[in-house]
């Protein structure tokens, strides 16, 4: 009997052996209107719970899109967004998703969600998690979920992967890749070598694991914080002369935590040039994103539209500059409206919060140094990756991206060249052995996408279909 003879009984005994599993796993809901969107969606939504704790019943909370284009035959893409404690709504509405928020006509009402022509959902399905528990409306019965690191975190995020598959079963020929931003990119790369090792023990479902691509990721390595000072210059934040004394009397340090008190002097006036600025993005304002909760404004239970005229009043009212997608995002998520048509489950979260800093400052370690050598392992072993960063990053300077790239020893294929979108230079990429493709973003941000997505899209569409940038 041939293998195509027996393949399909053994994926029905594999969706009836977990079928009673799933019925307590996952809670999923079809999407078809949002509040602040003008109609019905124009693509298909989906959000959900996925049980990664069968005893203290941890739940993580997904977005997921179907592709508009061909959903059963299109990649699909898990993405991880950063901090840890960032929201993947970070980057369903502020980044490559199919929605961004309108910030130029907010009154004070329910932001208005706009289309977004340039989603990376035209050509792939995307689940954009919150994860770890604790971030945006991922919750745990336990309080000990709410502590983890990254072991635990890269095991519930493949034990989600797993149970989701199983769940959508339509899903599990399709070409899979895994991506992420931040401290999301540095995730998703270890993620995917916990895949390659489950499909490698013969762990079920089997992930039709393709590759990976991360945006202004971060490493674990000296280069994230090292090569800040080199693109601070560059750039023309800070003076020849304090670029050179950092030069003179930091070498070999750790710019994190400075040994030698010469070279902490001169790195304490470097970090206080970077606190004036946004160094996420740093041609846009300061800004604050977290808003004032209605409680702390009036003392009472009601929300921002019935109070507006009061809320303008108050000195704690952003500047209009400040009024920015990122914090539209806050607003919009804690509408009752908004928690209703997401179907979110009452009395699992409090006040939602795009990026909750309490989490990654402590309630997370950081307790696999270095994915380095998760890069060159699976990129050795022949998946493909696309390593992008915005340049008016300061957070995870390109510079520190190309360092660790090149520590990998991998030959150059394609030497630094420009790369075109809409006519225009879009940046600068360069192409390694074992499949790894480097690529600048001209203006980007650290969140890349949302300040260049035309670009982005360009640069995902290409590098998906297995085109040179």
């Amino acid at each position: 009997m041939s293998s195509s003879n027996i393949g399909p009984p053994r994926v029905v005994l594999l969706l009836l052996l977990f079928s009673q599993l799933l019925a307590c796993s996952l809670s999923v809901v079809n999407i078809t209107h949002l509040p602040g969107f003008y109609g019905t969606l124009p693509f298909r939504l989906e959000t959900g719970y996925v049980t990664v704790n069968e005893a203290t019943g941890a739940e993580f909370f997904y977005y997921f899109v179907e592709s508009e284009r061909n959903p059963y035959e299109d990649p699909l893409l898990l993405w991880l967004f950063g901090g840890p404690g960032c929201s993947g709504f970070n980057a369903m509405a502020l980044g490559m998703g199919p929605i961004r928020f309108k910030a130029d006509d907010f009154d004070g009402n329910l932001p208005t969600i706009v289309s977004n022509p340039y989603s990376w959902t035209k050509i792939a399905s995307m689940i954009y998690l919150d994860w770890p528990i604790g971030t945006g409306f991922s919750y745990s019965k336990s309080t000990e979920d709410y502590e983890t690191e990254d072991t635990h975190a890269r095991k519930l995020i493949y034990e989600f992967l797993k149970k989701w598959l199983l769940d959508h079963p339509q899903f599990l020929s399709n070409p899979f890749y895994m991506g992420g931003e931040s401290y999301g990119g540095k995730m998703a790369t270890l993620v995917v070598h916990h895949i390659v090792k489950g499909n490698e023990g013969g762990q079920q479902p089997l992930i039709n694991m393709k590759g990976y691509l991360v945006g202004n990721s971060v490493t674990g390595e000296k280069v994230d914080k090292n090569t800040q000072v080199d693109h601070a210059y560059g750039l023309g934040i800070i003076s020849e002369e304090l670029f050179k004394l950092i030069q003179t009397n930091c070498v070999g340090e750790d710019f994190k935590k400075p040994s030698g008190p010469i070279c902490a002097r001169y790195l304490k006036i470097f970090n206080e040039f970077l606190s004036e600025i946004n160094c996420f993005s740093i041609l846009d304002p300061n800004c604050s994103d977290e808003p004032p909760s209605p409680e702390e404004i009036i003392g009472g239970n009601r929300y921002l539209e019935e109070n507006y005229r009061e809320f303008l009043s108050l000195h704690s009212f952003p500047d209009i500059s400040c009024i920015n997608g990122n914090l539209l995002a806050n607003y919009w998520a804690n509408h009752h409206l908004v928690r209703e048509a997401l179907q979110i489950k009452e009395g699992s979260v409090g006040r939602w919060h795009r990026c909750d800093f309490d989490v990654n400052n402590y309630h997370y370690n950081r307790s696999i140094p270095s994915a380095v050598p998760y890069h060159f392992n699976l990129t050795t072993k022949g998946y493909r990756a696309l390593v992008y960063n915005g340049d008016h990053d300061m957070m995870i300077p390109f510079l520190g991206s190309l360092q660790w790239i090149k520590s990998l020893g991998f030959s150059v294929v394609d030497q630094w060249r420009s790369w075109f979108a809409g006519g225009q230079v879009a940046g600068y990429t360069m192409f390694f052995s074992n499949n790894m493709t480097f690529a600048t973003m001209k203006g980007g941000s650290h969140v890349t996408s949302s300040k260049r997505s035309l670009q982005c899209y360009a640069m995902f569409e290409r590098w998906m279909a297995h085109q040179a940038l």
